[in-house]
């Protein structure tokens, strides 16, 4: 052990700099706190070591409500992405999402600059070993080289670093991502400070070179020739896009894969940790879903300045030679020469039941965790539990409230709230089913959802914050101008109406009912009502989907009421479960495991049946709950 020397004192200490640790650091430097980040290479900060791409269904919108909340990830992807696309256009708002192709090399020089440039963070590169705990709560940590640096917080970041293994056919090795040196001794120091953890997987593709594709038998991916951005600040729009490209699997293809499965370390015997449900390796894929006849394959460009392509939905860990014969299997990449093995990746993971809501341990006060060390997969979800983890800590050290979103205040609640009450026996992925006020967390308007509370709690602004004040004033504004002002029959409005085939008006009716018809639009209620000043795009889509939907937007409104009257339901944090009669032994295990802050949180717990909760509520409310003794 090497001697061991004071090296600095600061508020918060963030291990790593991933997805998550980036936007832990900036989240906690913004609020004011001083902010070390400690990552193993200062060259691979935001490293995308899997797809280089963003967004999607559920994922997208989160990356909207880091940006409402100030964070980097949506301003650095609008300067570096090579492709942007909306997908569900031609479904309803709560389901449409951004999808971005990215630069993977500029997005990691340009959030690396973000951070060498932000106030209050210090960036070193180092090798976490050891955290300082004292008297249950965190003091600082220790290093490789016996650097001691001392801290109010610390946030453990460390993706799929810890104790991470290789698995590429039989063999198996100690790493972290692409190669990269893991985290042993951290690993084993939250094992010896009593963290429960789990061993999950995840996987990559092969990387091909580009000029040996034939294109010729497959099909161009263009982006979006509308101008797209994630932040809502984005005022310049790259436009010059690279496509992606689609083939698919072929008989043969899945003809190799059966004859080699067990080759694979999945399908071999071996014990290997669950992987993502939702990203399944290409063996998987064949197993499960035998009566398909061919998947999907998407080449997707790495960068503007490299000949590498990423084969998304090849995702194998399959041996190298077996792989070359699965490459050229696929229709146009017969002669396609591989540049990088897939493999799968084995790692340590915290059982999130483990954390409070703000992401705090309820082992180790002042130590929080974030991103894919939760047993999330996905790099919107390490970013945003990176967020709150860095404003939580940021808040305890500097004395201020802490910061919690609900799950009706986004889908970084909905995460969140999942992880810490239900915990998750894969990495966990986000869905737009997971949340039940899917309609209110669209992606348009998560800057009306978040910014406030950003904006309170020190991650926002206050130039962004009057920017969504005035922007929300217009929304409202023109709200009431459509409910007072009335439209009156004319062959002109009917002449406009009949545009989209919408019925003629015969009576006096409200601009705002008639723009409640689906086929209308508010350009052309806009023609009917002229108005002197001239909207954003993006008042006018909040208008017209509230107008629409505003029906629809009450009634989940009034649901989230309910819920919040349960939420204001506390549970005391010394309640002894055991000591209430009538509850099922199973509930009263998984209320002990997890204890949660309220009957709402209770209520959405496994294992945790609604007579059970109602007895809680009862025993709560006659205020006569026997005491865990300290």
């Amino acid at each position: 052990m090497p001697n061991k020397f004071e090296a600095g004192t600061f508020d918060c200490i963030v291990i790593g700099a991933g997805h998550a640790g980036v936007e832990a650091a900036l989240a906690s430097a913004r609020m004011g706190a001083s902010t070390l980040v400690l990552t193993l290479n200062i060259d691979m900060i935001a490293f995308m070591p899997c797809n280089p791409s963003i967004g999607g269904p559920a994922k997208g919108i989160v990356v909207r409500e880091i940006d409402a909340l100030g964070g980097a990830m949506g301003k650095v992807i609008d300067k570096t992405h090579i492709q942007m696309r909306m997908l569900n256009t031609r479904k309803g708002p709560a389901v449409r999402a951004l999808r971005a192709q990215l630069d993977k090399v500029l997005y990691q020089q340009e959030m690396k600059r973000i951070l060498e440039e932000t106030e209050n963070l210090t960036l070193q590169q180092a090798s976490v070993d050891e955290l300082i705990v004292e008297d249950g709560e965190v003091k600082g940590v220790i290093t490789q080289v016996g650097a001691v640096y001392r801290a109010k917080t610390v946030i453990v970041t460390t993706g799929t670093f810890l104790r991470g293994e290789i698995l590429i056919g039989d063999l198996r090795y100690s790493s972290g991502p692409n190669n990269q040196m893991p985290s042993i001794k951290l690993a084993d120091n939250l094992r010896e400070l009593g963290f429960e953890m789990v061993r999950f997987k995840t996987g990559t593709p092969p990387r091909i070179n580009s000029r040996t594709i034939d294109y010729s038998q497959t099909e161009i991916q263009p982006g979006d020739e509308e101008p797209r951005a994630f932040s809502y600040e984005t005022t310049e729009f790259i436009m010059d896009q690279l496509p992606c490209w689609l083939t698919y699997t072929s008989p043969l293809t899945h003809e190799i894969i059966n004859e080699n499965l067990r080759l694979s370390p999945m399908y071999s015997g071996e014990e290997v940790g669950p992987g993502p449900r939702y990203c399944p390796s290409i063996e998987d894929k064949i197993v499960r879903f035998n009566d398909k006849s061919r998947h999907q394959i998407f080449l997707e460009p790495e960068g503007r300045n490299t000949e590498e392509v990423y084969v998304q939905g090849l995702s194998t860990s399959l041996p190298e030679h077996i792989q070359h014969r699965l490459i050229a299997s696929v229709p146009g990449l017969e002669k396609a020469k591989m540049m990088r093995a897939g493999y799968a990746i084995e790692y340590d993971a915290i059982i999130p039941t483990q954390l409070k809501p703000t992401l705090e341990t309820k082992k180790i006060r002042g130590l929080y965790t974030a991103g894919q060390l939760n047993g999330t997969s996905g790099y919107e979800e390490a970013a945003g539990q990176g967020l709150l983890a860095g404003a939580n800590a940021a808040a305890r050290a500097l004395g201020k409230e802490e910061f919690i979103l609900a799950r009706s205040d986004g889908y970084m609640g909905v995460l969140i709230d999942d992880l810490v009450t239900k915990g998750t026996s894969e990495p966990y992925r986000l869905l737009t089913s997971r949340a039940e006020y899917r309609l209110l967390l669209r992606h348009d308007n998560a800057d009306l959802r978040l910014t406030e509370l950003g904006y309170e709690v020190g991650l926002v602004s206050e130039e962004r914050y009057q920017k969504y004040v005035e922007k929300k004033q217009q929304i409202d504004d023109e709200l009431k101008r459509l409910r007072d002002l009335t439209v009156k029959p004319s062959e002109f409005v009917n002449e406009v109406l009949a545009e989209t085939e919408s019925t003629a008006l015969k009576e006096p009716m409200k601009a705002a009912h008639i723009l409640k018809r689906p086929e209308v639009t508010y350009d052309q209620v806009a023609r009917m009502i002229q108005s002197d000043v001239e909207l954003s795009p993006e008042v006018i889509e909040q208008v017209e989907i509230f107008t629409k939907y505003e029906g629809y937007i009450e009634k989940s409104m009034q649901q989230v009421e309910r819920m919040k009257k349960m939420e204001d339901k506390k549970i005391p944090h010394d309640i002894d479960y055991d000591a209430i009669t009538g509850i099922a032994n199973e509930a009263k295990a998984e209320l002990n495991k997890v204890r949660p802050l309220s009957i709402a949180q209770a209520s959405r717990m496994p294992g945790v049946n609604p007579a059970d909760v109602s007895i809680l509520l009862v025993y709560i409310e006659q205020g006569k709950i026997a005491k865990v003794s300290s």
